[in-house]
């Protein structure tokens, strides 16, 4: 069994103070987290040796137990290659060492947020998590969260609880829904009953949003949670907006001799009208920025994005003698 480093795993010294290590994990689990790199294999199975090697050094009394480990490695492992070795107890040098995978199955795994950093997870929701692999390399299970001598259903062990399955349904909004929020009630059918929820969908939800009502999904098995029910948010395409992340965008036609001479043209927005000054020579497909007229960020709502409005130089279809005496004119000067 290879032996693990936890401290070069943090990039710390043996002496580091628990402040030290916190900011070490916190710094890892953060650039490493699979929420920040979505099917990076490579990152996920860092972000598993981050979480060991602070599960391990952040508890004092499991990092006492892993520096005498360490200084007694060697010795170890010799007994070990010997057939188990006289002086071990129980394969493992310290006698009543490891142990620790905690009540029905639970993990203490360090997320990087919420107080003191790291949340209790059961093993179900680890293999949520990261699937079907191990999330814990063998050394860890030897000597910290006990090994694969403790079989599940040993007697005397109460039943494992199991979470219920999330439910997913698709929704549709309109963007003026998208920009206000809005309520869906949603029929759930399960093992011949049916029932009703409304859910609270936040504004500013984006296509492709996932909305989360907690605990509406199956119930759980042996006084496991309820899963959860999940909104996939689609959003249908709107005539005059067109939205990028929290922006919007929007056509705005002028006269030709608004563009040229400048004046002021009336921009749409979600929720009405905005005036716009628009400047003499103004261009065709010039943009203008309008601060603050986009959506509203999830969460967020005194604050929101911008509306960028694209001029569109309207020229005339036809013109009256009058009109064409006055652009004639024009043009005179243009040869000057």
């Amino acid at each position: 069994m290879e032996f693990k480093d936890y401290y070069a795993t943090l990039g710390v010294s043996k002496t580091a103070t628990d402040k030290e290590l916190k900011q070490a994990y916190r710094k890892l689990a953060r650039k490493h987290h699979p929420d920040v790199n979505p099917g990076d294999k490579a990152a996920e199975a860092r972000f598993k040796e981050i979480n060991e090697a602070y599960e391990v050094l952040g508890d004092p009394e499991k990092r006492r137990k892993y520096d005498e480990l360490g200084a007694n490695w060697r010795m170890y492992e010799q007994a070990q290659q010997q057939g188990g070795g006289a002086g071990w107890s129980g394969g493992s040098p310290f006698g009543g060492f490891g142990g620790g995978g905690g009540e029905g199955g639970a993990w203490t795994i360090n997320m990087g947020g919420g107080p003191g950093g790291y949340r209790t997870m059961s093993e179900e929701e680890m293999r949520e998590m990261f699937g079907t692999e191990d999330p814990f390399s063998d050394f860890f299970k030897t000597f910290f969260g006990g090994g694969p001598e403790q079989p599940r259903g040993r007697a005397g062990r109460a039943p494992r609880t199991q979470k219920g399955r999330d439910i997913e349904h698709e929704v549709e909004l309109t963007l003026e829904e998208a920009y206000h929020g809005a309520m869906r009630r949603i029929s759930i059918k399960l093992g011949g009953h049916a029932r009703s929820v409304d859910v609270r969908i936040p504004a500013g939800v984006k296509e492709g949003s996932r909305v989360r009502a907690a605990g509406e999904g199956e119930a759980g098995s042996d006084g496991g949670a309820a899963g959860d029910l999940f909104l996939r948010v689609h959003i249908r395409p709107h005539p005059v907006f067109e939205r990028k992340g929290d922006d919007l965008h929007v056509k705005v036609q002028v006269p030709a001799t608004t563009a040229v001479l400048g004046g002021e043209a009336q921009v749409p927005t979600v929720t009405g009208s905005v005036r716009l000054k628009v400047p003499e020579t103004t261009q065709p497909g010039q943009v203008f920025r309008l601060k603050g007229h986009g959506m509203p960020l999830v969460g967020k709502q005194d604050q929101r994005g911008d509306l960028y409005a694209t001029i569109d130089v309207q020229l005339p279809r036809s013109l009256t003698k009058e009109q064409r005496q006055h652009w004639e004119a024009v043009r005179k000067t243009e040869g000057k």
